[in-house]
């Protein structure tokens, strides 16, 4: 994040992904084949024209710290893989309206559904990945998963305000710091810290284990928003897979954006006043990246980000788990701070 090297992977993420992979696999093979193919290409199985291909797909943060929280309280990692499968359902039915609303046309260096299939399919692709999240956890049939279904829907309804905070911010000047970091903690920190409760409860840990779980995963959720914000300024394209600068071009008021406008100075004014446009222009946006640069914009948000891995580090300390996944969890949170896509 402060432009050293990337962290490392954590070898959880990639032993987790084959688990997750076949579950994802066999719950969207439930759909209509027309969304479902519709999914696969956003998922990365199929290519446009719905060949089978090799295509990396997200970082699976989520599902994979859903699989080692019921580690953690002691349950086989396939235990959670309904709530990691839901989990991960219910992140892409967000992804895929979030690309529409914010009109963003890449994503993982590939077309967005709405670009590519258009905006009715892609509505309809979200919705049927939200429905899909649900029904996985009821198959599961007894109280853990009805339990955990509530969860998801406590959770899914804090991200749904998160991000309907995030679109109300982009018309104001005058959002503080405060407002989006609660905005952060709904749009983000919500669904980390159901990926995290989901493999406790799934798991059948103590009330006071998945609570600490819990409240590991929000703080993860949140310092993974921190970096996000600085990734969608300070990026490199070619890493993120989205264009330079693309929060701040939409006016978006992320975490740092709003440290600058809150900072003393004329220059504070002056920035408000090129988010106050129609949109910034390309021979605004240097003078624009200066102004968060002399702010310490980015620096700031690293704070936040260390910050809020200390308070998931600490969550994790306040209850009996069992070591090795615990490490992992905290390996992943770490993780979470230092990457840089």
């Amino acid at each position: 994040m402060s432009g050293g090297p990337a962290a490392t992977v954590p070898d959880s993420l990639a032993r987790s992904r084959a688990l997750i992979h076949r579950g994802l696999q066999d719950a969207v093979a439930k759909l209509d084949p027309s969304l479902a193919s519709v999914i696969a290409f956003h998922l990365g199985w199929r290519d446009q024209e719905g060949n089978e291909v090799d295509q990396p797909g997200g970082k699976s943060v989520r599902p994979t710290v859903t699989l080692l929280a019921a580690a953690a309280v002691g349950a086989p990692a396939e235990d959670a893989v309904p709530g990691a499968v839901a989990l991960e359902l219910v992140h892409n039915f967000s992804l895929v309206h979030d690309d529409l609303m914010d009109g963003d046309r890449e994503r993982r260096h590939r077309p967005t559904v709405w670009a590519l299939f258009g905006s009715s399919e892609a509505i309809l692709a979200g919705d049927a990945l939200a429905a899909l999240a649900y029904a996985v956890l009821l198959d599961a049939g007894d109280e853990s998963g009805r339990a955990a279904a509530r969860e998801l829907t406590d959770a899914t309804l804090q991200m749904i305000r998160g991000q309907s905070e995030d679109m109300a911010f982009e018309s104001r000047i005058d959002v503080t710091e405060d407002e989006v970091l609660k905005m952060c903690a709904h749009k983000t920190g919500a669904l980390i810290a159901c990926a995290a409760s989901l493999g406790g409860i799934l798991g059948r840990g103590t009330d006071a284990q998945v609570a600490a779980l819990r409240s590991f995963g929000s703080h993860v959720g949140i310092a993974f928003q921190a970096v996000d914000d600085v990734l969608g300024i300070w990026g490199e394209p070619g890493v993120t897979g989205k264009p330079a600068a693309s929060d701040l071009r939409q006016h978006k008021k992320t975490l740092p954006v709003v440290h600058a406008l809150a900072a003393p100075g004329p220059e504070a004014g002056e920035f408000a006043a090129m988010l106050s446009e129609g949109g910034l222009t390309d021979a605004e946006l240097p003078r624009a990246l200066e102004i968060l640069e002399t702010a310490g914009s980015r620096q700031w948000c690293a704070g936040v980000a260390e910050r809020h891995l200390g308070r998931a580090l600490d969550a994790l300390g306040a209850v009996d788990l069992a070591a090795a996944p615990a490490g992992e969890l905290a390996d992943i949170a770490r993780f979470v701070v230092g990457r840089n896509f």
